[in-house]
């Protein structure tokens, strides 16, 4: 049994603005079904928005999952110069000292 914070007077659950709660693809989909559902058929929503609605979601999904494999790279980057430095330190200290004798 799941409890929510608010209820509307159309029985959806109202998340409060500053709850950390964010809306995913499913809810998205989930609100605009049933605002497709609850629309008068005499006044229905603009086709224009509800297109330009979707192209924004998606548009934001497709960024956000950029961002996802941007910090992907950026940790795999971090690790490599890690384990380069690593390497070179070792070389560093593996390397004899040479050392220059004066004849003469």
């Amino acid at each position: 049994m799941t409890s929510t914070s608010a209820v509307n007077g159309s029985n959806i659950a109202v998340v409060p603005k500053n709850s950390g709660a964010q809306l995913g693809q499913q809810d998205f989909l989930r609100l605009m079904t049933a605002q497709l559902s609850q629309q008068d058929p005499f006044n229905p929503v603009d086709n224009q928005q509800m297109v330009a609605q979707m192209a924004q979601f998606s548009s934001l999904a497709g960024i956000s999952e950029t961002n996802t494999t941007l910090k992907s790279i950026a940790d795999q980057l971090g690790a490599q110069t890690a384990l380069l430095k690593d390497i070179k330190a070792a070389q560093i200290a593996a390397t004899p000292t040479t050392q220059s004798t004066q004849e003469g």
